[in-house]
């Protein structure tokens, strides 16, 4: 939605009504003089953003990553070892001290 020719005109002749043929020169230059210093206000802040970009861009120096301590692996997994069956406990017999005869030591001799 611009502003087409009609409605330019329609300005132009609202303006000169409300100020006068006199004031119409003066309210143009002050208007261009104002448009201009914000344009070049807005390339000197371009100007120095640009200029900002760069001396970051040529100073800037990643620094590598911190290394970590090298992790111990842990082994592969193994599948857990086929087991027979559990059977249920049975009772085993007490052994008889006195059907064993006398108990010695590993480095004694035997008593006769």
């Amino acid at each position: 939605m611009g502003l087409g020719t009609p409605e330019i005109i329609l300005i132009a002749l609202a303006l000169l009504l409300i100020f006068g043929a006199k004031r119409i020169p003066e309210i143009a230059r002050g208007l261009g003089k104002g448009m201009r210093e914000f344009k070049d206000a807005t390339k000197d802040i371009q100007r120095e953003l640009t200029v900002d970009i760069d001396d970051r861009k040529t100073t800037y120096r990643p620094q590598p990553p911190p290394q970590a301590a090298p992790q111990p692996q842990a082994p592969p997994a193994q599948p857990p070892a086929e087991q027979p069956p559990a059977q249920p406990a049975q009772a085993a017999p007490a052994p008889d001290a006195a059907a064993s005869g006398p108990t010695q030591a590993p480095d004694q001799p035997p008593q006769s």
